[in-house]
């Protein structure tokens, strides 16, 4: 077993180190010590890690506290983490110490690794965490990692989304269906306008995001162990976000309260809670998706989603809404999620928060799928569903709900004694109210016309949508 092995050593001793790992002692203390869940830090979080140690050492240098030699080798190697080429080298569960204090040694070690050189060695404390703490450290590379995500994978996907569900309401914008509230038959409205709904609550979802984003954009980095910024250039936080910028494309500053930023992680929390804004509204898109495409002969029929794949083992031909399921169910993912990154957040004690693995892993993982299933959402069901604009108009015209345009002329109790009447004999809602209210069938029609319906006013009236 020895040639399978080497010996590193840290404070606490000696140990064996597989033989063609990059990482060292404290790695694999961690590994050992945390055999819970087999999930890893998010490559995105790892990214964000290697980006960090990289402005690090650049800011270190500039303040003229790291040879600019060990600096220059620091960097290459970070920047080569950031890129992914190590993630093998990154073992450590989620479930870990909750400061992060094992992946920011890991970090540490790996790149203090692939940094030496026979002329050059490289100390994973002493060069390469130099000014930091993981206590500042994992909480900016939680905040980096987000804002990152956020910008390059979900607003963009939501974008599309949006762009798609206006392309479609645009093409149906004079597709007249019945409205329903409580699932039940209500007054007309347009497919044009039913989508709008949903675009603008991706709208109002996008703005809140955004905003969010302003208050992740802080860096806590440069606080140090406690937020004193012990062992830290003063300067060092500003240069270091002002690096993250140039690097990145995303504006990054350094935190007002560098207390705040270490002790509390309020500005995930906050974020996180903005994402299951975003999942109730794609749960609601999806849910109505389904309905609308129940059935084809016993459910509402009233779209037809592109059809991806057979639905049943046993039922041949059946067919199902698998794009919106998958969604409803990442959302549902989304939403668990918050729980935990909110119940992470409370758990703040005195100068440290420590649930931070949680909170990453969990934050990440919810913009990834997030933006994954919204662009499967536009692209797979959205932009392709077909209208049944013949049994819509079959279902539109036997809407007794109608009736409700003729209240200014017949009054409620007349119109709610047409509408029973329709649903009882199962009749269209036009012939019965030719045979109950003695308005001229041409009247009736004006004023019960579906699309004139959906622009709203007072019909029968001056000036009404249809007088």
């Amino acid at each position: 077993m020895s040639q399978h092995y080497r010996i590193e050593h840290d404070s606490m001793g000696e140990l064996k180190v597989p033989v063609d790992a990059l990482y060292g002692a404290q790695t694999q203390r961690a590994v050992q010590n945390f055999p819970i869940s087999g999930l890893r830090m998010p490559r995105a979080f790892i990214r964000a890690l290697g980006l960090t140690k990289s402005a690090a050492a650049e800011a270190n240098a500039r303040l003229g506290h790291l040879p600019k030699a060990t600096a220059k080798a620091v960097r290459a190697a970070s920047e080569r983490v950031a890129r992914g080429e190590f993630d093998a080298q990154f073992p450590i569960d989620v479930f870990q110490t909750g400061s992060g204090t094992s992946s920011n040694m890991n970090a540490n070690e790996v790149i203090a690794h692939v940094a030496s050189t026979a002329k050059l060695k490289v100390h994973p404390n002493d060069h390469v965490n130099m000014g930091q703490s993981s206590n500042d450290v994992i909480p900016t590379a939680i905040h980096v990692s987000a804002t990152l995500e956020t910008r390059e994978v979900l607003l963009p996907a939501l974008a599309h989304l949006r762009k798609t569900i206006d392309q479609r309401a645009r093409e149906l914008a004079k597709v007249v269906k019945t409205g329903r509230t409580h699932l039940m038959d209500a007054m007309p409205v347009t497919f044009g306008q039913e989508l709008s709904g949903w675009s603008a609550q991706l709208h109002s979802a996008e703005a809140r995001i955004t905003d969010a984003l302003r208050r992740m954009q802080r860096l806590p980095l440069g606080g140090s162990a406690v937020g004193t910024g012990i062992n830290a250039d003063p300067k060092f936080g500003s240069v270091v976000a002002a690096e993250l910028t140039r690097m990145s494309g995303s504006r990054f500053v350094a935190a007002d309260n560098y207390f705040e930023g270490i002790a509390a992680q309020d500005d995930a929390v906050e974020l996180s809670g903005q994402l299951k804004t975003l999942a109730c509204a794609l749960m609601k898109i999806s849910n109505d998706l389904r309905w609308m495409n129940s059935g084809p002969l016993a459910g509402l029929g009233e779209i037809e989603l592109p059809a991806l794949q057979p639905g049943s083992s046993i039922m041949p031909g059946k067919v199902n809404p698998v794009i919106p399921e998958a969604m409803v169910m990442v959302c549902a993912q989304v939403i668990g999620n918050d729980a935990a990154i909110t119940l992470g957040g409370q758990a703040g004690n005195f100068q440290l928060n420590v649930m931070l693995p949680l909170i990453a892993h969990n934050l990440l993982q919810s913009i990834a799928i997030l933006g994954n299933a919204m662009r499967a959402l536009a692209d797979d069901a959205i932009a392709g569903f077909k209208v049944n604009q013949a049994h819509i108009q079959q279902a539109l015209d036997k809407n007794p709900i109608l009736v409700t345009a003729l209240n200014p002329v017949i009054g409620y109790e007349k119109g709610a004694a047409t509408a029973k009447l329709a649903y009882k004999q199962k009749r269209p809602i036009l012939d019965v109210a030719v045979e109950t209210t003695g308005l001229p069938r041409k009247q009736l029609a004006k004023l019960l016309d579906p699309m004139a319906l959906t622009r709203g006013g007072i019909h029968g009236k001056p000036g009404g949508g249809a007088g």
